[in-house]
């Protein structure tokens, strides 16, 4: 079997669990990593036996072997790569959001159409079995026309700590979601209205509740809440409701469908994004790695997940987040 010669561009900790789950596929060679910081660098490339070391992405991407890249830097730091990366010919994984801003979205899709290199955004919910269950069952028709849907996506105040100087709940979160709402509906969103509420003074507030006005009626709520008690036994409270004319579907994710009660208390670990299984990050992480490196070894494009779907999530958070700051409605 021909492996792909696979890069990684970012080596924070979603970084190295990109690694881990790539080094776990049969058609995937991780062939080289970079980030800024040398240390890092040092000591992901000894776990994971990788001497193709850099600290300039544009060096890396010069290697005629690279054939692919994982983009996993900060979501603001994310155009300048990937651009780079697809003018560089090579296929591109970019973690959501796409970007920080709509001129960087525009501009990533439109070298996507330019580049011979595929483009993918990790939209990880779509590769989790219940979300995508729930897609096969609306587009058979089961709950007919959706009306309404409601998202849960709530973590510990001490995970919000770690990326609230970087990024806010509503777009750091809330953009899963709101991807699901437009895929499940298939329609647009016309408008968005979001209050926050910014409990212990980073960059970002804690929590964000959104509501959306979509172009076919119906209407979305995400909640989006960074400070759960550190004493939560779970790293994530994540649910959705959509309700339809003829039916309704609940899912419920993580929690509680694995415990462990032991001395320091309860805990409710993941076994749905990134769990170790046999040794091997595995998951819906895996999944949409696997989907992307198989797309990529087969010569087909990406259909998951379109880049111009990518970036209507990403309008949709940013006009949610002006309209917590400026306390109107923000239409679309």
């Amino acid at each position: 079997m021909k492996k792909i010669k696979y890069g990684v561009i970012g080596l924070g900790w979603f970084g190295e669990k990109h690694c881990e789950a790539l080094a776990g596929l049969p058609n995937v060679e991780l062939h080289s990593l970079c980030t800024r910081n040398s240390a890092r660098l040092a000591e992901v490339g000894r776990t994971f036996g990788v001497t193709r070391q850099f600290t300039d992405y544009a060096q890396m991407l010069a290697d005629p072997e690279l054939e692919a890249v994982s983009v996993v830097t900060m979501w603001d730091q994310h155009a300048t790569p990937t651009l780079a990366a697809l003018k560089a010919g090579k296929h591109v994984f970019l973690e959501k959001p796409m970007a920080s801003n709509l001129p960087d979205c525009d501009a990533i899709v439109a070298e996507s159409k330019r580049s011979k290199g595929f483009f993918m955004v990790g939209h990880i919910c779509r590769f989790n079995p219940r979300y995508a269950a729930a897609k096969q069952e609306i587009a058979a028709g089961k709950i007919g026309k959706i009306v309404s849907l409601y998202a849960r996506r709530n973590l510990p105040a001490f995970v919000g700590a770690q990326v609230l100087p970087k990024i806010g709940p509503i777009i750091g979160d809330g953009v899963h979601d709101t991807d699901l709402m437009l895929w499940y509906t298939g329609a647009k969103i016309v408008s968005a209205y979001a209050q926050t509420v910014n409990i212990r003074k980073f960059k970002n507030p804690d929590l964000g509740w959104t509501m959306y006005r979509f172009d076919s009626g119906a209407v979305g709520v995400l909640e989006d809440n960074w400070c759960l008690p550190d004493t939560t036994a779970f790293q994530i409270d994540e649910r959705m409701e959509i309700n339809g004319t003829e039916g309704s579907i609940y899912i419920h994710d993580t929690h509680p469908n694995f415990s462990i009660v032991d001395k320091t208390g309860w805990h409710s670990p993941d076994t749905t994004y990134w769990p170790l299984l046999h040794g091997v990050r595995s998951g819906a992480l895996r999944e949409e790695l696997a989907y992307f490196a198989t797309c990529v070894a087969q010569g087909n494009r990406p259909t998951v997940i379109t880049a111009e779907e990518s970036r209507e999530a990403v309008r949709a958070c940013l006009a949610a987040e002006e309209s917590a700051a400026t306390g109107k409605i923000v239409h679309l």
